[in-house]
Formats: structure tokens, C-alpha cells, sequence
């Protein structure tokens, strides 16, 4: 049987005010509140409330057949609080009806695993108390930010109680190995789950493109791709397609115009004609899984991140580099400051996606960069950046 698993990240940053050297004092605020309100509520009336609604409604009429996946950063959820909590009362019938599984992840969706280790495990343990907080639930998959995944990592994650990691299936990593099976890490503690990039990106880059040679992609077609994977497992392995992707791919990246909420509300309805299709958790593979999981190891680290599918999204250009190498000089000092406040700020400026509009990548890669930036340029968020960490640094 080949299963679907459903992963959706959903995640909003603290993006920063325009800063220069001369209004960094204290009592300036470093984040754009009025842009980050603007944005939530904008994103929660386009995809959050009418997805949720629609996976909801998805769950009870399949009676539970449908499943999906979440993780939800911790700023996120404080967004949601501030500015829009009745998402975040959506998002709890979803996780209350059994069919959601809520993934860990690094509360402030940063970087951290590549610098910082006891960094890292402390914001994976406050995002732990905060799915109990909020849920009542204790995830035991984890995604790392940007599906950023190397060996050294499931170490790390293994001792914290996860047994499922998801990561990106890279083709340099697969190579004559397929995506639609489950793995384990090189030293077999934690299983595997690996993106199906291709059909993932049709859903979630390609699905309004009229230039795509598929374009439009009705549910027909998606499923009978699906249904042909079958036809190559001989030895009746139950197989997983992994379709990891942002949330904010419904209504937001794909604008309802397109079709593509139809898509979702269809999907279930012809995967389930087939009595050798349907969906799955990323939990439940621990079960599912029936055959012994070959073991994978992924040397160098990868992400889900631009053609490379490396760090190069967030790490490439010296703008890149000099101001995360600033950002983890200056966490210790404010740590060992014991000023909680500053902490909090800190922590708001190691989220990736402030490195990710540094970007100065051309083309397909560099267009999606500008997409997602708030600012006119690469050096206009690196700017509005080190001058936010020299204000942070002068209340220090």
C-alpha cells in the first residue's frame, strides 16, 4: 500500500523595523509590529481559517482517513495570539480530532543546530512545552528548521525521545534509492521519512505556472501518478509519498483562483477509490513500516531550500555570513547577562528567514528570495539587521 503523508510547515517571522544606526536606542521598537499584524491577518483570512476549515471538514467525512502533519513554530503562535487567535483555535479542532500530528521543531525556526547545539536543544525543548501547553501533545517527529538534516543532528534528536525524522530527499544522497520508502539514520535509532520533491513542488511551486507542460494539474492526473508508483514494489513494502511543503501554499502562494483548494477538497475522494492508496501520519510508519529499513547517511548537511538543496539559501555571500557569525557572538554574552528580555529579542533575530533575505542569488532561486522579503534588497535587510543586533548590543 503506498501511503500519503501530509507535512505542512506553518511559520511566521518577527520581521524587522527599518533601523539605522541612529534610532536603535532603547525604547525603539526592533520589529515592525504594524507589518507583522498586517501580514498574520492577511495570511490567516487567505489560508489558515479557510485550509483549516477545509482539512476539518476533509477529516470528518473521510471519518478519519484523511491525516496531515503539522509543525507550528513558536512565533508563530505568538503571532496567532496577538493578532488573529482564532487560528490558533482552529489549528486545536484539528489536532482534537486524532487525524493531526503535530511535529517538533526549534521554537524560533532558527539556525541553531549549525552553531549552537545547546542553543539548539533549548529551543527544541521550548517548543516541546508549548505543543503541551497549547495541544496537550508531546511530539515525537521532529523537522528541523528548513528541513536542514544531517547525521550529526539525529544524535541530538534521538536523545531527546523523537523516533521519526523528516528530511529532504536529495537525489545526490538517494542515488539509485527511492523517496517513496522509509529509512533509518546510519546509526538506525530514528526512522526516516524523505520528501518526494518533485510531486511536493507541483503542488507547491508549479500548480498555477500556465507555463508548466502539466499545468492544470487536476486531481485525476495527480493521483493516477501516484497510483503508477505501485506498480514497481513487487514485494508488497508499503510505501510513503511525502508531500512536505509550507501551509501558507493554500490561498497564499496559490491564490484561490487557481484551483487549488478544489484540488485539497478532491484529493481525498479519488485517493481513496483505491484500495492500495491512502493516508498516513509520520508517526504511524513505526507500525506501518514492514519491512527492515535500510540505513541512510547524509555526511554533509542538506535542506529543502533552492536548487542546491544545501545551506547556500542562508550561508552563501559575506552579508549572509558576517551577521549569523555576529548574531552567535553576541547570545552568550547576553545569556550570561541574565536579562530575559534580551533574550527574548535575541532569540527573534536568530529566525532563518532573516538570513534568507540576504540572499543574492539570480534567476528561479533568486525570484523566490524577493518573493518572500519584506525589503527592497539583499542590503537593505542586511543593514536593517546588524543594526538591530548593534541596538541590542547597546542595551546590553
Amino acid at each position: 500500500m503506498l501511503n500519503i503523508i501530509f507535512y505542512f510547515q506553518v511559520h511566521q517571522p518577527y520581521r524587522l523595523n527599518h533601523l539605522n544606526v541612529l534610532n536603535t536606542r532603547a525604547g525603539v521598537d526592533l520589529f515592525d509590529n504594524v507589518l507583522n499584524a498586517e501580514v498574520m491577518r492577511k495570511v490567516a483570512d487567505k489560508c489558515y481559517l479557510p485550509t483549516n476549515r477545509l482539512l476539518l471538514d476533509l477529516i470528518k467525512k473521510y471519518k478519519g482517513k484523511f491525516k496531515v502533519s503539522f509543525s507550528i513554530t513558536g512565533v508563530a503562535i505568538e503571532q496567532f495570539k496577538k493578532y488573529s487567535p482564532e487560528v490558533l483555535d482552529s489549528f486545536k479542532q484539528l489536532v482534537d480530532t486524532g487525524s493531526v500530528e503535530l511535529i517538533g521543531e526549534t521554537y524560533y525556526h532558527s539556525l541553531a543546530f549549525l552553531f549552537d547545539s545547546e542553543e539548539f536543544l533549548e529551543q527544541v525543548k521550548m517548543h516541546e512545552r508549548l505543543m503541551l501547553e497549547e495541544f496537550g501533545v508531546k511530539p515525537t517527529t521532529f523537522r528541523n528548521t528548513e528541513l536542514i538534516y544531517q547525521d550529526d543532528l539525529s544524535y541530538l534528536i534521538a536523545e531527546e525521545g523523537y523516533d521519526v525524522m523528516l528530511a529532504e530527499g536529495v537525489d545526490r544522497i538517494l542515488n539509485w534509492r527511492s523517496p517513496l520508502y522509509a529509512y533509518k539514520n546510519f546509526t538506525k535509532e530514528i526512522s526516516l521519512l524523505l520528501k518526494h520533491y518533485k510531486l511536493s513542488d507541483d503542488i507547491a511551486f508549479r500548480f498555477s505556472n500556465k507555463d508548466w507542460e502539466e499545468h492544470p494539474l487536476t486531481v485525476e492526473k495527480f493521483v493516477n501518478w501516484v497510483n503508477h508508483f505501485t506498480l514497481s514494489e513487487t514485494k508488497n513494502r508499503n510505501q510513503f509519498l511525502n508531500l512536505f511543503m509550507d501551509y501558507e501554499t493554500f490561498g497564499e502562494h496559490q491564490w484561490a483562483e487557481s484551483g487549488i483548494f478544489e484540488f485539497m477538497r478532491e484529493l481525498p475522494r479519488e485517493v481513496l477509490k483505491f484500495d492500495n492508496l491512502g493516508f498516513c501520519t509520520p508517526r504511524e510508519i513505526i507500525d506501518i513500516a514492514n519491512y527492515q529499513q535500510e540505513s541512510i547517511s547524509f555526511p554533509d548537511p542538506v535542506s529543502w531550500a533552492d536548487q542546491e538543496r544545501d545551506l547556500s539559501a542562508w550561508l552563501e555571500n559575506d552579508m549572509q555570513r558576517n551577521a549569523i557569525e555576529a548574531f552567535y557572538e553576541l547570545l552568550p554574552k547576553i545569556k550570561m547577562s541574565g536579562r530575559s528580555d534580551l533574550l527574548e529579542m535575541a532569540r527573534k533575530l536568530s529566525t532563518s528567514d532573516h538570513f534568507y533575505y540576504m540572499c543574492t542569488k539570480y534567476f528561479q532561486d533568486g525570484d523566490v528570495h524577493k518573493y518572500f522579503s519584506p525589503y527592497d534588497s539583499p542590503e537593505q535587510a542586511y543593514i536593517y539587521y546588524i543594526n538591530a543586533l548593534a541596538g541590542l548590543e547597546e542595551r546590553l
